[in-house]
C-alpha cells in the first residue's frame, strides 16, 4: 500500500512511494507527530540517480522486518536533496563536522525540535569493513532515546550551538586582488596532476569551475601556464571513460585518477557547466576536439534532458536493467566486451573499434566489460569511418534497457544549461540550440517565476513544486537569462535577470554583504544555510556575486556592483587558501579585474554586417565581458531595450561596436578585426 510519498512530485520521493516504510516528507506535521509519539525522527536524504541511495532502498527500506521496527519507534522523513538543498546543507554540514565526512544517502536522527544527535550515511544490512549494520544502528538509537534522554537531549543542543556558532562574515574583506588570484593559480598548480590532467587524487571530478577560472586568468594576464593546464585537462577527460564517447556528455565523475571508469549518472549542471567550458576553450584556442565536444554535449541535453516542456530534466541515473540478467547494476547501458562490438559492426569494424576505443579482453570495468575511451594512441582512422561506427554503436546502444531519467526540472540547473546552450548556439551557428535555451528561460518564467518574480525551486510536468528558490536558483537563472539578453539582443532578459538580482539583494543579502542561501522569510531550520564553497556547482553565493556583477556592467546600478564586491570577500579569503572549492568564484573575481568590460553594438537587423560585429563580440576572450546589441538610439534619445545601447550611434551609417571598462571608452570601431583586439587579453 502506497506511503505518505505517493502524492508527491520528486521522483526520488517517487521511488519510495511503495516502501514498507511509512515515509513522511519534510513537513511541520511529521515533527508534530514525532512529538505526539515521543520518538525521535529518522531523516534520509538522497537523490534519484544516486547508486547508493538505491542500494540502501533494496537492502533495508523495502525489507519488512527492517520497515517494521522503523515504523514502530521512529517517524521516518524522506527528502530529496535536489529539491530541498537548504536541508540537506544544514543536516550535510552537521554529518561533516561530526564524522569528517558526508555523502549521500544521508542519515540524521533527531528530537521533534529538528535538533540532531546521530549521523551517518550508507549502512549495510549486515555489519561490514568496520561498519554496524543499519538495523544495529537503529536499535542502538532506540536505547538510548529511551535510556539516556538527558544524554541525548544535551548532545543535540550541543550541536546545534556549534551549527550556530559558523556565521560568515567575509563582506568586510574586500573583493582579490591580482595577487590573491596569481596566489590561487599558485596553489592550483600545486595539486595540479601533471601525468593525467585535473587536480588531486582518486575519485576525480570535472573541475569545470576552475578550467573556467583558468581560461579567464590565461585571457587576462596571458598565462601560459593556466591555458596549458585548462587545456590538458580537458583533452584527458574528453579522452577518457567519463566522457560518453558515442552519445556525449560526462558522467558525474571518474573512480580512478586516469578518467577511465566513471560513475555513471549523468547530471544536468555537470554537463551544462562543461559544455560551457569547452565552447569557452574553443573560443580562446580554436581546438577542434573542444569544439567537438562542446556541441556534442550541447546535442546530449537536448536529446536525452529535454522535457515535452521545454526544460531540461535533473540527471540520468547511473544504474539500469542488465541485457542478459534483467538485474539492475550500474554502467550495464555503458560498457562493452570486444564480442558484442563485433556482434554490432562485424568483424573487421569490431576489431578496428576495440583497439580505437580501449575495449580489451580483460576489460577495463567489471566483469570483463571496458568503458569506451579515445586514447591517443590508438589506430588512425579516417573521420566518416569513425563517425559511422560511432553511429552504428549508439543505434545498438539505444536497444538496451536505458537508464532511469529524473524528470525534475531544477530552476538554477536549467538556468546554467541556458548559458551554455545559448552561447554554443552563438558561437557556432546553431540557432536551434538558441532556441532550446529560449525554450527553457520561458518555461521558468512562466512556471517557477510568480507574479512577483519569487522562484520555485522544482517542476515537474509542468506544475510548480512547493518549494522556494534558494540563492544558486536565483544567481545561475539570472546568469542565463543574461547570456541569452546578449546572445539574442531581447532586453526582455535582461529585464528578468534585474529582478532576480533585486530579490538577491533584497532577500538573501545580510547588512556586512555576505550571502544567505536560503531567503529571510524563508522556512527556519536550526541554522540559516550559508556555504559559499563551490562543490558540483556554482554555490548560491559566488553565483550571485556573478549575476550581480554582470547586471550592473549592464545597467551602471552602482548598489549591484558594490553588493558584487562584497560577496566576493569570500573569495578574498578562501581563494588562496583552497582554490579548488571556490573556483567559481575567483571566474568572477577575473571579471571584476578587468572591468568586466561593456560592449555596445548597434546597427539596422538587416544589415549582415551587424550580426558579423555580434558575433564577433560574444567571441571576445575578456573576462565577464557583457554585450548588448539592437538599433542606434532613437532619435528621441532613448535606450531601449539595454542600457548600455544609450547614446550610441552609427559611424559612417556603418554597424558599430563601442568597448567600454572602468568609465573608459575605446574608440568605436566598425571592424570586427578591431573590435576583437579591443576584446583580446590584457597584458601587464
Amino acid at each position: 500500500m502506497p506511503n505518505r510519498l505517493a502524492n508527491e512530485t520528486s521522483p526520488y520521493l517517487l521511488q519510495h512511494s511503495d516502501n514498507p516504510v511509512d515515509w513522511w516528507p519534510w513537513s511541520p506535521e511529521a515533527f508534530a507527530e514525532a512529538r505526539e509519539r515521543g520518538v525521535p525522527v529518522h531523516l534520509s536524504v538522497g537523490y534519484s540517480s544516486c547508486h547508493w541511495c538505491h542500494v540502501l532502498a533494496s537492502e533495508s527500506f523495502e525489507d519488512e522486518l527492517t520497515a517494521a521496527y522503523m515504523n514502530e519507534h521512529f517517524v521516518n522523513i524522506k527528502v530529496d536533496r535536489e529539491e530541498r538543498p537548504d536541508v540537506d546543507a544544514v543536516y550535510m554540514e552537521a554529518v561533516q563536522a561530526a564524522t569528517g565526512q558526508g555523502g549521500w544517502p544521508m542519515t540524521v536522527f533527531m528530537t521533534a525540535d529538528a535538533e540532531p544527535f546521530y549521523f551517518g550515511t550508507y549502512f549495510p544490512p549486515e555489519p561490514r569493513q568496520g561498519m554496524p549494520s543499519f538495523m544495529q544502528v537503529l536499535e542502538g538509537v532506540r536505547t538510548a532515546w529511551v535510556g539516556r534522554p538527558e544524554e541525548v537531549a544535551e548532545v543535540a543542543q550541543r550541536i546545534v550551538r556549534d551549527l550556530a556558532g559558523r556565521e560568515l562574515d567575509y563582506g568586510k574583506a574586500g573583493a582579490p586582488g591580482p595577487e590573491g588570484l596569481a596566489q590561487a593559480l599558485l596553489g592550483l598548480t600545486r595539486e595540479y596532476d601533471e601525468a593525467r590532467g585535473g587536480f588531486g587524487g582518486a575519485p576525480k571530478f570535472p573541475p569545470s569551475m576552475v578550467l573556467e577560472f583558468l581560461l579567464r586568468h590565461h585571457a587576462r594576464t596571458g598565462s601560459e601556464g593556466a591555458l596549458q593546464m585548462a587545456a590538458d585537462t580537458c583533452e584527458a577527460m574528453a579522452r577518457g571513460g567519463i566522457y560518453d564517447q558515442l552519445g556525449g556528455g560526462f558522467a558525474r565523475y571518474s573512480v580512478d585518477r586516469e578518467w577511465v571508469v566513471p560513475h555513471f549518472e549523468k547530471m544536468l549542471y555537470d554537463n551544462a557547466l562543461l559544455c560551457r567550458v569547452y565552447a569557452h576553450l574553443w573560443r580562446a584556442t580554436g581546438s577542434g576536439l573542444a569544439r567537438r565536444v562542446a556541441l556534442e554535449t550541447a546535442d546530449f541535453m537536448v536529446r536525452e534532458l529535454r522535457t515535452e516542456q521545454g526544460g531540461f530534466a535533473s540527471a540520468l541515473d547511473a544504474d539500469s536493467a542488465d541485457p542478459l540478467t534483467g538485474e539492475h547494476v550500474e554502467g550495464a547501458y555503458y560498457a562493452w566486451t570486444p564480442a558484442q562490438l563485433r556482434e554490432v559492426l562485424g568483424e573487421a569494424d569490431g576489431e578496428l573499434a576495440a583497439a580505437c576505443f580501449g575495449v580489451t579482453e580483460e576489460g577495463t570495468f567489471e566483469h570483463g566489460t571496458s568503458v569506451l575511451q579515445l586514447p591517443q594512441d590508438g589506430p588512425a582512422m579516417e573521420a566518416g569511418r569513425l563517425a559511422g561506427i560511432k553511429e552504428r554503436l549508439l543505434a545498438a546502444r539505444g536497444l538496451r534497457p536505458a537508464p532511469g531519467r529524473d524528470d525534475k526540472i531544477v530552476a538554477a540547473w536549467n538556468g546554467l544549461a541556458i548559458a551554455a546552450l545559448a552561447e554554443c548556439g552563438a558561437y557556432f551557428e546553431r540557432p536551434d540550440l538558441v532556441e532550446r535555451a529560449t525554450e527553457a528561460a520561458d518555461l521558468l518564467v512562466r512556471v517557477h517565476m510568480d507574479g512577483r518574480a519569487r522562484l520555485s525551486r522544482t517542476s515537474k510536468d509542468g506544475q510548480v513544486g512547493t518549494n522556494d528558490g534558494v540563492l544558486e536558483d536565483y544567481g545561475d537563472v539570472a546568469e542565463g537569462f543574461l547570456a541569452l539578453a546578449s546572445v539574442t539582443g531581447e532586453g526582455v532578459w535582461l529585464e528578468f535577470a534585474g529582478f532576480l538580482a533585486d530579490l538577491v539583494l533584497d532577500r538573501f543579502t545580510a547588512e556586512d554583504g555576505s550571502l544567505y542561501d536560503t531567503a529571510h522569510d524563508a522556512e527556519k531550520l536550526i541554522r540559516r544555510p550559508q556555504d559559499p564553497t563551490d562543490t558540483a556547482a556554482p554555490s548560491g553565493w559566488t553565483a550571485a556575486a556573478g549575476a550581480l556583477l554582470s547586471y550592473a556592467a549592464h545597467t551602471g546600478s552602482q548598489a549591484h556592483r558594490t553588493a558584487a564586491e562584497r560577496a566576493l570577500g569570500v573569495v578574498h579569503a578562501l581563494g588562496p587558501r583552497v582554490p579548488r572549492y571556490i573556483g567559481h568564484g575567483l571566474s568572477v573575481a577575473e571579471a571584476l579585474l578587468d572591468g568586466p568590460r561593456e560592449v555596445a553594438v548597434v546597427g539596422h537587423p538587416e544589415d549582415p554586417a551587424l550580426e558579423l560585429l555580434h558575433r564577433t563580440a560574444l567571441l571576445g576572450t575578456a573576462p565577464g565581458a557583457v554585450v548588448a546589441v539592437g538599433l542606434p538610439t532613437a532619435a528621441d534619445g532613448g535606450e531601449g531595450e539595454f542600457p548600455l545601447l544609450a547614446e550610441r550611434t552609427l559611424v559612417r551609417d556603418l554597424p558599430t561596436a563601442y568597448v567600454c571598462r572602468h568609465f573608459v571608452c575605446a574608440r568605436p570601431t566598425t571592424e570586427p578585426v578591431e573590435l576583437a583586439e579591443q576584446l583580446g587579453a590584457v597584458r601587464p
